[in-house]
């Protein structure tokens, strides 16, 4: 299927996806170097950290120490301590200030779960919003408490915490469960650093990476409209739906009952799951059928029927059955896809599979923490990694986009031009046609004249050959003959085959120079099998011969000639040396005046050749003939 992407005007999406992947590792290392760093820094400090409480249950507006009271270890969690408990729980913790020495000091509380107020010896000093239905959903957020140093004591301060929460089995996550953590005080600079490392990974990079989603999803829906790709319109579905689904790590009031706001997260991540499966099924090229789309989108209107069957007090263990539902099919869709990569793209194949491998990773974990298989974080990775995975998977589906649209455009120009091409091929084989029924004509017409001097004026020379009686007109019309019958061989136009090309040279070269007392030494070729040379080049090739023979004989002074004929794949190329006193000083720089060598270097030059003559006085002359085939 097309794998679409951006123009080249965009912002490199190359160079953004390996960025997004850079800050995947880098923001996972650091989420990870940050709690070993706070705990660090908080040791670093005087500080003391309150784990054991007594706890009451009431909704009282103070502490009410008329009541029976429970001593307890923090964290204490309302699920193991209290189960199915729904409204608030007072805790009072007990501090001495002798060991702290800082000017200001402040209570650090991480969890605090829905929300919280609290006290310091009988005096509000903080509350954390609603404490009544709908409460302020803080589970996300720490509590930082600054303690006014008016209301400290040395010995026994006495700080009351009041929680209010939803039992496990009400919510839809074991994160949004109501407790409270331990309770850290020391300086305020330090308590403050804990507050806004765990605000920063909680909040803070979630609701960026969000607004970074909403950006990109609205730009795939875009392309999704314009290139009509259905994959490109899921993963907008999804990063918007993803995007919505974080709102709740920030929006503390959202003015609705706790169990709805929990029933609604897990009926929106319904529609977010299946756009997530449909994506990787149309982006590996797997369309499903029908049947199985309206399985995938019946379950959207599974989910809320489930939760009315099942109850708000049951809460927890449906919406932690739908999710390992999700899970299970992301999972398989995932291993589709990866299937399909791998005998396709394996370039996508490699990005795809860490990617898909650290969403795996991640909705693992998340199943691990809501079976107890782990123990809550401080630091909610999957909060922020998953948002940026699904930021890195944008880009790459951009980066796809501008390529699979580079592609196309370099197609069409490529089109463009084979039509160029196409016409300039066909205008020219008009030409060509042309050409040849004008050389057609011609080649009629030198084969006619061809016929008149071998059959008018080849048979008159014959006759005064063999009837002259003076020897040199005989000689002459001899010669004359010899050169007629070469003229009508080029004009008929039939090649020659090099091996009796060659065979004729040396038959006239021996013996011409033979006449002339000169010995001649010529290397033979070995088979050149069935090339040939076209008429017109045996005929010059004879020609530039003849001369350089007569040259040699007229001029040399030579005793002894060697021969030598070589061919390779392209060129043909004969040598003529001799042993002659040379070309005399005062012809040095004026070759091509003399001796006929400039009408032997033209004849080559109209055969696509070369001639090249060599000579020094007392060393000889050395012609090299170079001719294509």
């Amino acid at each position: 299927m097309p794998r679409p992407s951006l123009p080249p005007a965009l912002p490199g999406p190359a160079s953004l996806l390996r960025r997004g992947l850079a800050m995947l590792l880098a923001l996972a290392a650091l989420a990870g170097l940050s709690a070993c760093t706070a705990t660090v820094a908080a040791d670093a400090q005087e500080s003391v950290t309150v784990a054991q409480a007594l706890a009451v249950t009431s909704a009282a507006e103070t502490f009410p120490a008329d009541q029976p009271t429970l001593s307890v270890t923090l964290p204490d969690y309302w699920a193991q301590t209290r189960p199915g408990y729904e409204g608030s729980v007072w805790y009072r913790l007990r501090f001495d200030t002798t060991r702290l020495h800082a000017p200001l000091l402040a209570a650090y509380i991480e969890r605090a779960c829905s929300n919280a107020e609290v006290h310091l010896n009988g005096h509000l000093i903080y509350s954390g919003g609603r404490m009544r239905d709908p409460v302020t959903r803080n589970c996300y957020h720490s509590q930082l408490v600054t303690l006014p140093n008016g209301l400290l004591k040395a010995q026994d301060n006495r700080l009351d915490v009041q929680v209010a929460g939803s039992p496990l089995n009400r919510v839809s996550a074991r994160q949004r469960a109501a407790g409270l953590s331990a309770v850290t005080i020391g300086s305020l600079p330090a308590m403050r650093a804990l507050h806004e490392r765990q605000v920063f990974w909680n909040i803070t990079v979630p609701k960026i990476i969000a607004v970074m989603l909403v950006v990109l999803g609205v730009l795939l829906l875009a392309l999704a409209w314009v290139r009509r790709l259905s994959y490109l319109l899921y993963f907008g579905l999804v990063a918007i739906g993803g995007a919505l689904l974080g709102m709740r790590l920030w929006w503390a009031d959202v003015g609705l009952s706790n169990v709805a706001v929990e029933i609604l997260i897990c009926v929106l991540s319904a529609p977010v799951m299946v756009c997530s499966v449909l994506f990787l099924l149309r982006y590996g090229g797997l369309f499903s059928t029908r049947t199985v789309d309206r399985l995938l989108w019946v379950q959207c209107l599974l989910v809320p029927m489930s939760f009315a069957l099942g109850g708000t007090n049951r809460v927890f263990s449906v919406s932690t059955l739908w999710y390992t539902l999700f899970g299970l099919q992301i999972a398989a869709a995932a291993a589709a896809f990866l299937w399909a990569s791998w005998r396709v793209q394996r370039q996508e194949f490699w990005l795809m599979s860490f990617l898909l491998g650290v969403l795996v990773v991640l909705v693992g974990t998340e199943l691990a923490i809501q079976y107890r298989l782990l123990d809550l974080a401080q630091i909610h990775v999957i909060h922020f990694m998953l948002p940026l995975l699904f930021c890195v998977v944008g880009l790459r589906l951009v980066q796809t986009f501008a390529q699979a649209l580079r592609a196309a455009e370099g197609a069409k120009a490529a089109l463009e031009q084979r039509v160029r091409e196409v016409t300039s091929e066909m205008e020219h084989n008009f030409a060509l046609m042309a050409d040849q029924r004008g050389e057609q004509i011609a080649e009629k017409e030198r084969k006619r004249i061809a016929a008149d001097l071998h059959d008018d004026l080849g048979a008159k020379l014959l006759t005064i050959v063999h009837t002259s009686d003076n020897e040199r007109i005989s000689t002459l019309a001899r010669e004359a003959l010899e050169e007629m019958r070469l003229s009508v061989r080029g004009i008929t136009g039939k090649p020659v085959r090099l091996s009796d090309a060659l065979a004729d040279w040396r038959a006239e070269v021996v013996q011409r120079l033979g006449q002339a007392g000169i010995e001649v030494d010529w290397d033979s070729l070995p088979d050149t099998g069935d090339r040939t040379l076209a008429a017109r080049a045996y005929v010059q090739t004879t020609r530039i011969v003849r001369e350089a023979v007569s040259n040699m004989i007229k001029h040399s002074g030579a005793s002894h000639c060697n021969v030598h004929c070589g061919v390779d794949v392209d060129d043909f190329q004969l040598v003529l040396q001799d042993n002659g006193h040379g070309i005399p000083l005062e012809l040095d720089g004026k070759l091509d005046r003399g001796h006929g060598m400039s009408t032997m270097k033209q004849r080559a030059k109209q055969l696509h050749g070369q001639c090249l003559v060599e000579s020094g006085p007392g060393y000889g002359t050395v012609i090299r003939l170079t001719l294509p085939l």
